[in-house]
């Protein structure tokens, strides 16, 4: 039995009937009688909807892939780094955590995925691969948690900080280092990072397979209370900003109705309910909040030991048997002490990184349990407890409920750091003045409540000042927060309408900030003229943004690269990773300033006339030319013609880096990537109106009308409603 783009479906649960129809847009909408048939009718339309999204996850994060999916060299790599990452060591004693209550739950979405599979053939993908999958079980949703934040959100922090060892070893100075790194207050110790052996990374075919897992390093989300609406109640806007040229895409969105609860929103594949959207009485919405989860310590190590004192101590190793799917058997030995997993061969004589992330141990059951807890709240003080209970998710968490309040709350689990550890920088292994003190008491997490102005704004800023400890030291640059704030505020009276004017607006603050600067050495003529007399909208057929990303560029060459980073090593940071997509506010500091160590004794006014000369010289074309990008199959992308539908495309990215959408295109591991609004929401409490906005469509079933239903729609920032 499947559910098609028109039908419905009844299926028989514990205490009733289940009724399964296709809503508005093709969103499939869940009627049950009791909330443990609800999740199973949740289960088994995941199956429905995207089984080979959630189960090629699962085979991926298992670190797996080499025996279900192919004996070859690069997923051998992939199931390494995964066995190397162990991401749930302890996950049979946290599944004991679990209430009576909410094991039920995920329980019962666990049958009703198990029940499609046991009802249904095997999808022809997965019959081309000769792989049939297992039985899903509780386990599998928690390490998906887990397994997401880490590689989605945490991955992005250990890069920055792997950055300053790079940096150390390239001879950048302690000044500049602190410059481009505000919060960090470490005494460098240069001689003993300079002994450390970096890690090969993995080979790129290898890394690609990682972008299965979306990372949500990017995201918008607001909150105005009824002062400031038409309907006198809170409105909550959220927009999570993931990889959108990807089909599926990375939400599947759905409706759940029993007679006491109406849940409506996305959740992922593989987990059940709605992670993201609203119930009866709340609305709720996350945006990454940048907490450092990551430290890294420096052990000296031989003879597969590590150094304590004066005493070779033992790690202690775990042996990770990988099979293939050819027969093969592969033994990766991990090697962990108290400060992490290491990386490197402790039998080879050397310095090596450890790793260590503050969920690796003890946690996974309470994002579980906070996760039913706020999907039945009925207030933001409720949902607000419930959200520090996640471990794992480490989100700004913006709400609004039906009574009138809004409300703000981190949600993580951070190391507690003596005052003088910043966090950011790899310490001596062997030293007791960098140990962990705990964890930071989640009531000293930033939050906020009913707010006098009452508006909430989060957009991965730093946001410490909301609470007793600094869990951010890494913030997002605030052009994007600052802005929505300001058009919050411009209006006397705010609607759905005007919300949706917000989320699709090109306008970027960071171009009004920087330009200022490079007026003054524009040249007469055509170019010249086009930026003077330029916006600062990111608009498709604009010629001028395009010639202010040639000029940013050229600065960031000049300034980070010439007698630095090395202006080929900026080029690769700015096209072939995320690190300039996350971290570019560090990097516009140092532009902002008259003088800098970065500046290497030259005036700012010559570096920007350079860039500006430089600049212009470049090839440009209209702006939306320059974002094309094609939305490529979970496992089939750039395998198949574009004429077989797999892939499709070409489309334009709307926006830019600081812009409210941001429309970030890079590549990563040689895969064309994004940052994009890939869910749209808006619900105003007040009316009980929903109306959202996603990208891609619902199913990932090629031949589906539903393969790629949203698409024509969110290109053109066209919402469904649902009331």
């Amino acid at each position: 039995m499947r559910l098609n783009s028109k039908g419905f479906v009844v299926l028989h649960g514990k205490d009733g009937d289940i009724k399964i129809i296709r809503s508005t847009g093709g969103i499939p909408e869940v009627h049950a009688q009791s909330s443990r048939d609800l999740f199973f009718g949740n289960g088994w339309i995941h199956a429905n909807d995207r089984q080979l999204h959630m189960m090629l996850t699962r085979v991926i994060m298992s670190g797996e892939a080499s025996h279900y999916l192919a004996d070859s060299e690069d997923l051998i790599a992939l199931d390494r780094f995964i066995r190397q990452m162990r991401f749930a060591p302890d996950i049979a004693e946290e599944m004991t955590k679990l209430d009576s209550e909410t094991r039920l739950y995920l329980e019962a979405y666990c049958d009703g995925v198990n029940y499609f599979l046991g009802d249904n053939k095997n999808i022809f993908e997965f019959k081309m691969l000769g792989y049939k999958p297992d039985p899903w079980k509780p386990e599998d949703t928690m390490l998906l948690i887990k397994a997401f934040t880490y590689l989605g959100l945490s991955y992005a922090q250990a890069d920055m900080e792997k950055l300053i060892i790079q940096m150390v070893q390239n001879g950048i100075s302690n000044e500049k280092i602190k410059e481009l790194y505000p919060y960090l207050s470490d005494k460098i110790d240069r001689e003993l990072l300079k002994k450390v052996v970096m890690k090969t990374p993995l080979v790129p075919e290898a890394i690609s397979w990682l972008e299965i897992i979306p990372r949500l390093t990017a995201s918008n989300n607001w909150a105005v209370s009824g002062v400031h609406t038409e309907s006198g109640k809170p409105i909550l806007c959220g927009d999570p900003h993931l990889e959108v040229n990807r089909i599926p895409g990375v939400w599947h969105e759905i409706i759940l109705k029993t007679p006491e609860n109406t849940l409506i929103g996305v959740g992922i594949p593989g987990a059940p309910g709605v992670l993201i959207g609203r119930n009866d009485n709340i609305a709720w919405s996350a945006t990454y909040s940048f907490m450092d989860m990551i430290d890294f310590r420096v052990e000296e190590c031989r003879d597969g030991k590590y150094k304590r004192g004066n005493v070779w101590q033992d790690f202690t190793v775990h042996e990770e048997i990988i099979l293939t799917k050819k027969g093969k058997k592969i033994i990766e030995k991990v090697y962990e002490n108290e400060h992490g997993i290491l990386e490197g061969d402790p039998n080879v004589p050397g310095w090596y990184l450890v790793g260590n992330w503050s969920t690796r141990y003890q946690s996974g059951a309470g994002d579980i349990i906070g996760m039913f807890g706020v999907m039945g709240s009925r207030n933001v003080k409720e949902a607000m407890e419930h959200f520090k209970n996640y471990e794992c998710s480490t989100y700004n968490w913006v709400i609004a409920d039906t009574q009138g309040n809004i409300g703000y709350q981190m949600s993580g689990k951070a190391f507690a750091r003596s005052p003088e550890f910043s966090g950011l920088l790899a310490q001596n292994g062997n030293s007791v003045l960098y140990n962990h003190q705990g964890f930071i008491p989640v009531q000293d997490l930033p939050s906020l409540y009913n707010p006098p102005e009452g508006i909430i704004v989060t957009a991965n800023q730093d946001l410490n000042h909301l609470g007793k400890s600094s869990p951010i030291n890494l913030p997002m640059a605030s052009y994007r927060a600052d802005y929505i704030e300001t058009l919050l505020k411009k209006e006397a009276k705010l609607s759905t309408e005007k919300m949706k004017d917000i989320h699709n607006n090109l306008y970027s603050l960071q171009a009004e900030i920087l330009m200022p600067m490079i007026l003054p050495y524009l040249p007469p003529g055509k170019k010249g003229d086009i930026l003077r007399s330029w916006d600062y909208y990111y608009t498709g057929s604009s010629l001028a943004p395009s010639l202010f990303e040639n000029i940013y560029l050229a600065l960031l060459k000049i300034v980070f690269g010439e007698n630095s980073l090395g202006r080929e090593v900026v080029q690769y940071l700015m096209t072939e990773t995320g690190i300039f997509n996350d971290y570019y506010g560090n990097f516009d500091n140092i532009l902002l300033k008259e003088n800098s160590s970065w500046y290497n004794g030259i005036s700012r006014d010559q570096i920007i006339a350079r860039a500006v000369k430089e600049g212009l010289e470049q090839p440009s074309k209209p702006y939306g030319k320059t974002k094309k990008f094609v939305y490529s199959h979970l496992l089939f992308g750039g395998k198949f013609p574009l004429f077989l539908g797999f892939d499709r495309g070409s489309f334009s990215l709307p926006g830019g880096r600081a812009t409210i959408p941001q429309g970030q295109l890079f590549r990563s591991a040689g895969r064309a990537t994004s940052f994009s609004p890939s869910y749209r929401f808006i619900t105003d409490m007040g009316t009980g109106s929903y109306e959202s906005n996603s990208a891609g469509g619902i199913s990932d079933r090629r031949f589906s009308r539903l393969y790629f239903n949203r698409h024509a729609d969110w290109i053109k920032g066209i919402y469904i409603r649902i009331q």
